[in-house]
């Protein structure tokens, strides 16, 4: 017998009947925060997970599949033009969907193999800040400033950074341009404009699916009148879907048919049978998502195909149980809140308010510090940040966390000090702080 072994089994044991043994359940803020996660959850689940995270998914895999990474690379190497290098590395970003850990590797790899310090450190933050699904969520759920501002931020964040660290250490870069590395030449397998046209049909259904009802009352206004006709706009890429599917992707004619009237079909029979306009519009995309699946995971053609939706289905493995934690952390701690709904969670707001809430600069400096230490798996600063905002948050440290949190992390600085040592990484976390704090500040005292 393994007696090591069995001593941890025990542990395990003894450690899960201790909690449910001492469960506080006649306590009422442990039991309105229970209630608070699980309305958080349901109404996650109900509003963004189906029309939100599963098309974002396929937008990614596009990225993983038809994009190869050395296409990518070659326009921010050593022999790249300056102004290219960091307008790709600071937008790169918007197209990986990773985290402050998943993006060391290929940072490491482009940095080691010689590209600039500047466009390499622009990579490096932007990768993990504005991913579209991010940004799509925080525009969605903390509102189209917040949307807007961590755009905005996130990008000329990774510009000012990158040319900073270059010019700080612009001996070194001298000399690594003066070595000339070279990429090889990359051939893609279709053309670049026809990887394009289907990248940003997706995302053209993606934004238009969750198009929100402007927060004005004046029903002639043009946002009024896209809301209005939303399906009717998504319904028209979704047709330029399945011409990119036939023409570019070369999908059966046929398969493509069906699944666009399956999915046709299924959006009338919700609409007559499903009274809650919240579920009829998930009834068409769920049929559609799984039409597109089987189409691509059978078509013999392009393995690419199915590499594609493999991809999408490796995305949705990672993320999707590390936003589901997010949401009960910050349900649980934080409450729920949402339209008219508020449930408190176990911190109280007096606490939030006192460490975070108004915008001084030390709350907009304590929210950047915090964050940057933390670790945020991709989408879960969203939740906690809303949870955050209902407990007292100022909306200037809710910016500062979102600036410095998703793109650094504990873990995240011990293996960058490992690449470029400890000097550059405290320089690259401090610039990230400092900048943070203050972006925070001039977004709070203007909202």
């Amino acid at each position: 017998m393994d007696t090591k072994k069995e001593f941890k089994i025990l542990l395990w044991i003894a450690v899960v009947f201790s909690v449910v043994f001492f469960l506080p359940v006649g306590n009422e803020t442990f039991m309105t925060a229970i209630a608070a996660t699980l309305d958080l959850a349901k109404w996650y689940a109900q509003e963004h997970v189906v029309l939100c995270l599963l098309p974002a998914f396929f937008i990614a895999g596009v990225i993983s599949i038809f994009v190869s990474q050395g296409a990518v690379l070659k326009y921010f190497g050593a022999n790249t033009k300056k102004w290219l290098a960091y307008s790709i590395a600071s937008i790169s970003g918007s197209i990986l969907a990773v985290c402050s850990c998943t993006i060391l590797p290929l940072f490491s790899s482009i940095y080691k193999r010689g590209a600039g310090l500047g466009p390499a450190i622009a990579f490096l933050y932007s990768g993990p800040a504005i991913g579209i699904l991010s940004i799509i969520l925080t525009a969605r759920i903390l509102g189209i400033e917040m949307g807007v501002a961590r755009t905005v931020g996130a990008i000329s964040f990774s510009i000012v950074i990158g040319l900073v660290m270059a010019f700080i250490y612009r001996k070194e870069e001298k000399v690594k341009k003066e070595e000339q590395m070279n990429f090889p030449d990359v051939s893609e397998k279709r053309p670049m404009k026809q990887t394009a046209f289907h990248f940003f049909t997706l995302v053209a259904i993606l934004v238009f699916a969750n198009w929100g009802k402007p927060a004005s009352d004046d029903t002639s206004s043009f946002w009024y009148y896209i809301f209005t006709y939303k399906w009717f706009i998504t319904g028209g890429f979704a047709l330029l879907l399945c011409y990119s599917l036939i023409k570019i992707l070369r999908i059966k004619w046929q398969w493509v048919l069906l699944g666009a009237l399956a999915t046709v079909s299924s959006a009338f029979l919700a609409n007559a049978i499903i009274l809650n306009p919240v579920f009829a519009p998930l009834v068409p995309m769920i049929v559609g998502i799984i039409a597109l699946s089987l189409m691509t995971l059978y078509d013999k053609n392009d393995e690419d195909n199915r590499e594609w939706t493999l991809s999408a289905w490796e995305f949705a493995k990672q993320i999707m149980p590390m936003l589901a934690v997010g949401v009960v952390i910050a349900g649980f701690l934080l409450g729920s809140t949402h339209g008219s709904t508020s449930i408190a969670g176990v911190i109280p707001n007096e606490w939030v308010e006192w460490a975070v809430g108004g915008n001084s600069l030390l709350s907009n400096f304590f929210a950047s510090f915090t964050g940057a230490f933390m670790y945020f798996a991709t989408l879960t600063e969203v939740p906690i940040i809303q949870g955050l905002l209902a407990s007292g948050m100022g909306k200037g440290p809710a910016l500062a966390l979102l600036l410095a949190g998703p793109s650094l992390s504990l873990p995240n600085m011990l293996v960058i000090r490992e690449v470029m040592g400890t000097k550059k990484t405290i320089v690259y976390v401090s610039l990230v702080i400092i900048m943070a704090t203050f972006s925070g500040f001039v977004y709070g005292s203007i909202f």
